[in-house]
C-alpha cells in the first residue's frame, strides 16, 4: 500500500489517469488512526452562509456516486468523504435540535399567554358576577322599598276614605236631623238648592 497525499472530488474528476505508485511501502494503517489524522476544518463564529451548505451537499452527493476503483488508495478520498458526510450529519442534528428548541420556546410562551387569559378572564367574570347579585341585591331591596311605598299609599287611601265615609255619614245624619226640626216646625229651610 502507498501513501499518497489526499486527493479531492475535483482532482479526481480532472485526472483519470491513476498516479505513479511510490516505490516505499508503508505498512497498512488503521482506520481510526487514520479519520484521527485528518484535520477538521477550524471553527468559525460566523454562521455559513445556506447557499455554500448547499454546495457541499451536492458535492458530497457527486463524491458519493463516484465509486473506488483503486481500493486502498482512494482511502483517503472516502474518509475525506465520510468527515464531510458526518459534519453534514452533525450540522442537520444541530438545525434540527435548534428547530425543535424554538417551537417548543414559542409553545411555552403561547402556554404562559393562554393562562394569563384564562386567569384575567376567570377574574373579570368574577367580578361581573359579583356586580351582577350586587345589582340584584339592589333591585330586591328597592323593589320591597316600592311595594312597601305601594303598601303605605293604599293604607292613606284607606284611611282617607274610611274619613270620607264618615263625614259622609255625619252629614247625612246632620241633614236628617235639620230636615226633621224643619217638619216638627213646620219651616221652611233659609237655603234651597241652586236650581230652584
Amino acid at each position: 500500500m502507498t501513501e499518497q497525499p489526499p486527493k479531492t472530488a475535483e482532482s479526481e474528476s480532472a485526472a483519470s489517469v491513476p498516479p505513479p505508485p511510490e516505490p516505499v511501502p508503508d505498512p497498512p494503517k488503521d482506520v481510526a488512526e487514520e479519520k484521527s489524522v485528518i484535520p477538521l476544518p477550524p471553527p468559525s463564529d460566523v454562521k455559513p452562509d445556506d447557499s455554500k451548505a448547499l454546495v457541499l451537499v451536492e458535492k458530497s452527493q457527486e463524491v458519493a456516486e463516484v465509486k473506488p476503483s483503486e481500493g486502498s488508495v482512494d482511502r483517503d478520498a472516502v474518509l475525506a468523504r465520510v468527515a464531510t458526510e458526518k459534519r453534514l450529519s452533525l450540522i442537520k442534528a444541530w438545525e434540527e435540535s435548534e428547530k425543535s428548541k424554538a417551537e417548543n420556546k414559542a409553545h411555552k410562551k403561547l402556554s404562559a399567554i393562554s393562562a394569563w387569559e384564562n386567569s384575567k378572564k376567570a377574574t373579570v367574570e368574577a367580578e361581573l358576577k359579583k356586580i351582577e347579585e350586587q345589582l340584584e341585591k339592589k333591585k330586591a331591596e328597592y323593589a320591597e322599598k316600592i311595594k312597601n311605598k305601594i303598601a303605605t299609599i293604599h293604607k292613606e287611601a284607606e284611611e282617607k276614605r274610611a274619613i270620607i265615609e264618615a263625614k259622609k255619614g255625619e252629614d247625612v245624619l246632620k241633614a236628617e236631623e235639620i230636615a226633621a226640626k224643619y217638619r216638627a216646625t213646620g219651616t221652611a229651610p233659609k237655603k234651597l238648592l241652586g236650581c230652584f
